[in-house]
């Protein structure tokens, strides 16, 4: 920490304090840093602040493992606010933190009886199955979730990383698709899309993710990966039993794509033309010629 704390006072630790929490950065080390040397003695003299820096540190607390300190801010917090769901949630993320993890579930649970319409007390209970390494627990309490809350694009994110997690590449898919509704122009739903259906393999989903791989460079033109994607795509359509017309596509569209990888890496292969990769021995412009020849340079056997 770049901080001098013998020269701070308790407003400059406070002005830091608003700063991190209006940018949305934890800084937990540093928090429970300028706490213990400065803040903790006059948490009086924040005023109407002090519950939020309260809330802050006891956050940061849970970060560095500090569960005394976690605990007398939530005791504070618990004294002034008795009946507050938000300080329930904080007790269940203690017991997380202690790993009593039947018991914050039974704190979460008495939440969301209470207010159904919560969606914080779910999400404990999905990050609590999942640290418990119950992934199909966390997958079904997730699409009860997402039940109630569809327009929430991180939890479509995480059940579709929890799918991939289980193999089930259709349901994972599906997440993808119901995010890129919501956000049409992300070259990276897209290419992530890409990527699940070209793992799913079979002719008609490896043209699902050249279609995918080509909108993904169509919105960032500089998506290396959705390059070299879009590429191995044409690759499967060019050598496979796929109408003449689609293989000849393929191949122009392949052709193309290994020409804008060439012209996108060829500034990094000069910079490195004397060196060369050091962890392979070889130059990127090896690297792309390797990876055409892969595919025998696309070549299409002509039609009986």
């Amino acid at each position: 920490m770049s901080y001098n704390i013998d020269e701070m006072g308790w407003s400059d630790v406070r002005n830091i304090f608003r700063k991190w929490r209006d940018d949305n950065e934890r800084k937990s080390e540093d928090v429970i840093q300028l706490w213990d040397a400065i803040l903790c003695d006059k948490q009086t003299k924040l005023g109407n602040e002090r519950h939020l820096v309260l809330e802050q540190v006891m956050i940061a607390a849970l970060d560095c493992n500090r569960i005394d300190t976690a605990e007398d801010c939530i005791r504070i917090l618990t004294a002034e606010f008795p009946g507050s769901l938000r300080i329930q949630k904080y007790k269940a993320m203690l017991l997380e933190a202690l790993e009593r993890y039947d018991d914050a579930l039974d704190v979460l649970e008495q939440i969301i009886k209470k207010d159904e319409t919560n969606a914080a007390p779910r999400k404990r209970k999905v990050a609590i199955y999942k640290a418990q390494g119950r992934t199909a627990d966390a997958i079904r309490e997730l699409c009860d979730y997402m039940k109630r809350f569809m327009s929430d694009q991180e939890g479509w994110h995480e059940l579709c990383s929890l799918y991939l997690a289980e193999g089930e590449y259709a349901k994972a898919a599906f997440c993808m698709e119901e995010v890129l509704l919501h956000n049409p122009h992300s070259h990276l739903i897209h290419q992530r899309l890409a990527d699940i259906r070209y793992t799913m393999g079979g002719l008609d989903n490896i043209e699902i993710a050249k279609s995918y791989y080509c909108q993904a460079v169509k919105l960032n033109n500089q998506n290396l990966r959705a390059l070299y994607g879009l590429f191995l795509c044409c690759g499967h359509i060019a050598n496979s039993k796929a109408p003449l017309n689609k293989r000849k596509e393929a191949q122009k569209l392949a052709q193309w794509t290994i020409a804008q990888i060439q012209a996108k890496t060829a500034t990094p292969a000069a910079a490195l033309s004397s060196k060369g990769d050091k962890s392979t021995g070889k130059q990127p412009k090896e690297d792309v010629a390797a990876l055409e020849q892969a595919f025998g340079g696309l070549d299409i056997a002509k039609a009986n």
